[in-house]
């Protein structure tokens, strides 16, 4: 009951920082492997708890996408081939090789999160002054192949290199980008879902209780959208995500 408790609060919070400022995973996947739930098994019921977030968000904002529906569907299709990918690589490695990475990963999401603005700030500068990015599409679609099975393998700090490859290939529209993102974040995850149903890797209850919890906390927090600050909402993320990897280092 404890444990299902954990869950339940860290789903709540993870649900209210994903629509307050992104960054839920710092939470959710942690409590998942708190209570118990081995490193393979939580990174993949973790993906499954934030999917329905990304399918929700992507389909309010299904209006903002101007993209030609040929490019749309090529970016729909490598995300959803490439997430699966992901997904495999994630089947084959053992509890024990996950957990030697896992600080890791973990400081590359927290480094990504700290920095992610800044970076798509600059990019987007150099997509907009830059005429060599144009003739860079192939390069583009090879870097958006590499995300896409990070998202499928880790689905901490998708959002940020999702929008940091938009930026870099020449979007600046901020809400067809975060659509975008929201679209490939679902095709990403549930391409890796089906995999991890098959392989047997989702722990049902927890996952249930994590679920109901970030239903919640998202529902909860665009009540207090207005009234928070996004930067210390921001500012306590960067502190937990800090202290949770630094957790992971010392115990690994």
């Amino acid at each position: 009951m404890i444990g299902f408790t954990l869950l339940f609060v860290a789903g709540v919070c993870g649900g209210m920082v994903n629509t307050l400022a992104g960054g839920g995973s710092f939470i959710t996947f942690p409590a998942l492997l708190a209570v118990g739930v081995p490193p393979v098994m939580a990174n993949a019921s973790n993906t499954f708890a934030s999917t329905a977030g990304y399918l929700s968000g992507a389909w309010a904002l299904r209006g903002q996408i101007t993209v030609p529906r040929a490019r749309l569907m090529l970016m729909a299709v490598l995300s959803a081939l490439f997430g699966g990918v992901g997904a495999w690589v994630l089947t084959q490695t053992s509890n024990n090789q996950f957990q030697t990475v896992i600080p890791w990963l973990l400081l590359f999401a927290t480094l990504l999160f700290i920095s992610g603005g800044a970076i798509n700030r600059r990019l987007q500068l150099l997509a907009i002054s830059s005429g060599v990015l144009s003739k860079m599409d192939v390069v583009f679609w090879f870097v958006f192949v590499g995300i896409a099975i990070y998202g499928g393998f880790f689905n901490a700090g998708l959002g940020i290199l999702l929008l940091s490859y938009l930026s870099l290939a020449g979007y600046s529209d901020v809400n067809e980008m975060n659509a975008l993102k929201l679209l490939c974040s679902a095709m990403i995850s549930s391409s890796a879902i089906l995999i991890f149903v098959v392989e047997g890797l989702i722990s049902v209850p927890e996952t249930g209780v994590l679920l109901l919890g970030t239903l919640v906390g998202g529902y909860a927090a665009g009540a207090l959208s207005t009234r928070l600050s996004q930067r210390l909402v921001r500012n306590l993320i960067i502190l937990v995500s800090s202290g949770i990897t630094a957790y992971f280092f010392t115990a690994a």
